[in-house]
């Protein structure tokens, strides 16, 4: 069946463009090669509880449309305001505290939220894209095409693909998991400044509301450049700095590792969007900041851009 929008990647930006463009009257499918939506939004169920293994955190500004999203969250229970303040770690363990932005989670992972953004459209998952063309995907007529997937991705898809050019970085994250919480109540969540092998902390049990022992650790990219083909090698790396920075005395009982090859961009293109005709594309690295909120904007606001030019 033809459709007037055919978005490629089911993660936040992604849903966020297929929604605003059908409340604008187009008729829209999301493809997406993974077996559920939500793209860098993941969550997996380890020790029998979903862990945020994608996105850490998002941040909402006041009286915006994401903000109105993140209030409708708030209100069914799907997401919660986390904390203002974490930790700052040196490479030796000594910690100052740093207050910021609100940090909002989800109590059963990031991932509910994208799949709550999917309600009602038309996504088809484990679905493999060969080849993109204006107005084509894999030679058949999908109206106007959203590459909504890192750059990197989008170029293997198509030479049309626009801002395929820069840099992304890679991470790992390693889920650790102790028998019984190891650091401070308060801890939230810490940057790590100076390490060379992690950079920040989430306390998933404080994030997710459940208590759980938890602590989901990003290493640097040097580190996962160094580990991609093995995400499991790192883990050793990141316990032993974990443990350091946190004072924490055993190692935990259980442990797992996912890579994550373009885990964001190193420069954002500063436009929100990238209209085509025929391809077009949104995502974090469409603002001015890579974050989980410019990825929502970004495909809103191309959404609304592409119900507009029907109108």
């Amino acid at each position: 069946m033809a459709v007037d929008v055919t978005v490629v990647g089911g993660g936040i930006s992604g849903l966020a463009c297929a929604r605003a463009a059908k409340a604008g009257g187009l008729s829209v499918r999301v493809l997406d090669r993974g077996r559920r939506v939500g793209g860098r939004l993941a969550s997996r169920t380890l020790w029998d509880r979903p862990v945020d293994l994608g996105a850490s955190y998002f941040v909402v500004a006041e009286s915006t449309p994401f903000a109105q999203v993140v209030a409708g969250w708030q209100e069914r229970g799907l997401a919660r305001a986390w904390t203002d303040t974490f930790s700052v770690v040196d490479a030796e363990g000594a910690q100052t505290r740093k207050s910021g932005p609100v940090r909002w989670a989800a109590p059963r992972g990031l991932r509910s939220l994208a799949e709550d953004l999917a309600e009602g459209l038309d996504v088809r998952v484990e679905t493999t894209i060969e080849k993109v063309e204006p107005y084509r995907v894999d030679g058949e007529d999908a109206g106007e095409v959203v590459l909504a997937m890192p750059g990197p991705q989008a170029a293997r898809l198509s030479e049309n693909a626009p801002g395929a050019g820069g840099d992304w970085e890679p991470v790992i994250a390693v889920a650790l998991r102790w028998d019984a919480r190891q650091w401070p109540e308060d801890l939230h969540g810490a940057f790590v400044d100076g390490h060379p092998d992690i950079a920040f902390i989430a306390d998933d049990g404080d994030r997710r509301g459940d208590g759980a022992p938890v602590l989901v650790v990003h290493t640097t990219p040097d580190l996962a450049r160094r580990h991609l083909a093995d995400p499991a090698g790192a883990v050793r790396a990141v316990v032993a700095a974990t443990r350091t920075a946190l004072g924490i005395d055993v190692d935990p009982a259980e442990s797992f590792a996912h890579r994550w090859t373009f885990a964001r961009p190193a420069q954002t293109e500063g436009a929100p969007f990238h209209r085509g005709p025929g391809i077009s594309a949104c995502g974090d690295a469409w603002g001015d900041r890579s974050a989980v909120r410019t990825a929502w904007e970004s495909g809103h606001a191309l959404g609304l851009a592409l119900a507009s030019d029907r109108s």
